[in-house]
């Protein structure tokens, strides 16, 4: 299957710290970019992140439970993406399933050394670079845009 050029963020919301993940223009590979105070200058950091990059869109993860349900963290993570949407002008927002995004993160960091410590530094890229990732290859695995467009 294809999937889309172009750039993206992926975005693992927190109450705390905002993970930022970009991939290259060909949609292979997510990385890590930026963590971000979730204050008030969040919506215009990322923002400026997807001028700088370029983007085509965000991907933003929706933590849905286990059983499919949406919690708290869901409602959080639409409300965050409508407000985002207002900051980005054209560029599309998308919510994503990541279910175990963080867990898995976590796991990676642990597995390549990394203490708890500077794990706590990192963990929300980390996270945002699953989502992001997982959002990659599910667009090319189906041969449609992952999520659900803000």
């Amino acid at each position: 299957m294809t999937i889309r050029r172009g750039r993206r963020l992926g975005v693992d919301v927190g109450s705390v710290r905002v993970g930022v993940a970009v991939c290259d223009p060909d949609g292979l590979v997510a990385t890590p970019l930026e963590t971000v105070p979730a204050d008030d200058g969040v919506f215009a950091r990322i923002a400026e992140l997807a001028v700088e990059v370029d983007a085509i869109e965000i991907v933003v993860g929706l933590p849905v439970s286990l059983n499919g349900r949406e919690s708290h963290a869901a409602k959080a993570a639409r409300a965050f993406a409508a407000q985002l949407k207002e900051h980005v002008g054209t560029v599309l927002v998308r919510l994503h399933d990541e279910r175990m995004s963080t867990m898995s993160a976590d796991s990676l960091l642990r597995s390549g050394g990394r203490s708890g410590r500077s794990r706590r530094e990192v963990i929300d890229q980390a996270a945002a670079t699953v989502i992001l990732q997982d959002a990659l290859d599910v667009e090319r695995t189906r041969g449609t845009p992952p999520g659900e467009t803000i």
